[in-house]
C-alpha cells in the first residue's frame, strides 16, 4: 500500500474539515489559559475517528464506487488494497479514537464520536442506496465534530459532577455550531449531487438530484437551506454568546452571499451556477467560523 493509497483510503483532505471544526468548538468552549495537551488529544481522537469512518465507508461501497468514474480508481475498487486490510485499518483507527478520547479527554467526547461513527456508517451509508433523505442524515454526522471539540474542552468530570454531562451538548454555543454545520452542508452537497447526478445514478445512489434534470427541485432545496443560515445568525446574538456589533454585519453579509448564489442557481439551474454555489460554500464555512471566533464573548 502506497502513501497515496492510504491518504485516499482515509480521505485525508476531507478530514481537514473535522480538524478545523473540532478545533473551533474546543477553542470557543475552553477556559483560559488554554490546555494545549487536552486540545491535541481531542483533535487526535476526532481525526482518527474520521479516518476510520472514511475507510469503513469505502469498504461498504466498493461495488458502487467501481461503477463511477470519479471513484473507480480508489484503492479498494481498483484492487490495490484488499478489503481485509482495509477492515483492519478502519477497525484500528476507530477503536483507537474512542479509547484515546475516553482516557485522554472525557466520556462525552468519546460518546459523541461513537454517535458520529454510528450515524455515518450504519444509517447514512446504507441509506444512500434507499432514500434521498440520506443527505439530511449525513449532515447530522457532519455537524457533530464541533460538538466533540466543545465537550472535549471541559476535560474529565471533576468532584461531584455527574459521570455523563449531557447538558454540555445543549449549551447555546453547542447548538449554534451544530446548526451552522448542518445547514452549511446541505447547499454544499446538493450542488455536488446535481453536478454529478449521472455518476450517482450509475453508482446506484438515491439522491434528490437524480431525476431532477432541470434542477428545479434541487435548487429550491438549496435556496431554502441557504435562507435558513440567515435566520441562524441571530441565534448566537439572542443567546448572548457573541457581540452583535462584531458578529452580525459579517455574518449576514456572508449568509446573504450564500443566498444570492443559491438564488441564482434556483433561477438558472445550470452547471456553472451550481459550481459557483459549491465554491461559495467552500469559502463560506471558514469565513463564518472566523467571524464567530472573533465576535465570541
Amino acid at each position: 500500500m502506497t502513501t497515496r493509497d492510504l491518504l485516499t483510503l482515509t480521505k485525508f483532505r476531507l478530514s481537514a474539515l473535522v480538524i478545523v471544526t473540532t478545533f473551533v468548538g474546543f477553542w470557543l468552549r475552553a477556559p483560559r489559559p488554554l490546555d494545549l495537551w487536552l486540545l491535541a488529544h481531542t483533535i487526535i481522537g476526532s481525526t482518527l475517528a474520521a479516518f476510520g469512518a472514511a475507510v469503513f465507508n469505502q469498504l461498504m461501497e466498493i461495488e458502487p464506487d467501481s461503477r463511477m468514474q470519479r471513484t473507480a480508481d480508489r484503492p479498494l475498487p481498483s484492487g490495490r488494497v484488499s478489503p481485509s486490510a482495509a477492515f483492519g485499518i478502519g477497525w484500528l483507527l476507530s477503536a483507537w479514537a474512542l479509547i484515546h478520547l475516553v482516557h485522554r479527554v472525557n466520556v462525552e467526547a468519546a460518546a459523541l464520536t461513537a454517535a458520529t461513527l454510528a450515524v455515518y456508517l450504519f444509517i447514512y451509508t446504507p441509506l444512500k442506496r434507499q432514500s434521498a433523505t440520506n443527505t439530511l442524515v449525513g449532515a447530522v454526522s457532519g455537524a457533530l465534530p464541533p460538538l466533540i471539540g466543545w465537550v472535549g474542552a471541559t476535560g474529565h468530570a471533576q468532584g461531584v459532577a455527574p459521570y455523563f454531562r449531557w447538558q454540555l451538548m445543549l449549551e447555546p454555543g453547542a447548538i449554534y455550531l451544530f446548526l451552522l454545520l448542518f445547514l452549511w452542508q446541505l447547499p454544499h452537497f446538493l450542488a455536488i449531487n446535481w453536478m454529478y447526478r449521472d455518476e450517482y445514478r450509475k453508482g446506484g445512489f438515491v439522491m434528490l438530484a437524480n431525476d431532477d434534470e432541470q434542477g428545479t427541485r434541487t435548487s429550491r432545496h438549496a435556496l431554502a437551506y441557504a435562507l435558513s443560515t440567515i435566520l441562524l445568525m441571530f441565534y448566537p446574538v439572542y443567546a448572548g454568546v457573541v457581540s452583535a456589533a462584531w458578529f452580525l454585519p459579517p455574518a449576514l453579509l456572508l449568509s446573504g452571499w450564500l443566498c444570492l448564489l443559491a438564488l441564482r442557481f434556483n433561477r438558472q439551474p445550470e452547471r456553472p451556477a451550481a459550481r459557483k454555489l459549491f465554491f461559495c460554500t467552500l469559502m463560506y464555512l471558514p469565513l463564518i467560523l472566523i467571524a464567530t471566533v472573533l465576535a465570541w464573548r
